[in-house]
């Protein structure tokens, strides 16, 4: 559902309200209830809602396997010999 921003050129109060494309326009300010309310030309913004999105699944780490093959195992880092690597490697 898109987030739209809405300003009232009365008073200069802002906010930004989850609207429907297909809703009526809110005119009225809720803060000085003048018919001066509009919408911002703004960026596009919206909220993703169900699962599968990055911000549901992935964000945190929460993801089902997929991040925890690509980790080393603690025993095989523990057989890698640092005489092998030159001063001032970067993988120790």
């Amino acid at each position: 559902m898109p987030i739209y921003d809405f300003q009232c050129s009365e008073c200069g109060y802002q906010q930004e309200l989850m609207r429907k494309v297909s809703a009526p326009n809110v005119d009225e300010c809720p803060q000085c209830k003048q018919q001066t309310f509009s919408k911002k030309v703004s960026a596009p913004n919206f909220q993703l809602t169900g699962s599968g999105w990055y911000a549901t699944d992935f964000k945190n780490g929460s993801a089902s396997g997929s991040s925890k093959a690509a980790e080393p195992s603690s025993a095989s880092t523990e057989t890698a010999s640092p005489a092998k690597c030159a001063t001032g490697c970067a993988c120790h």
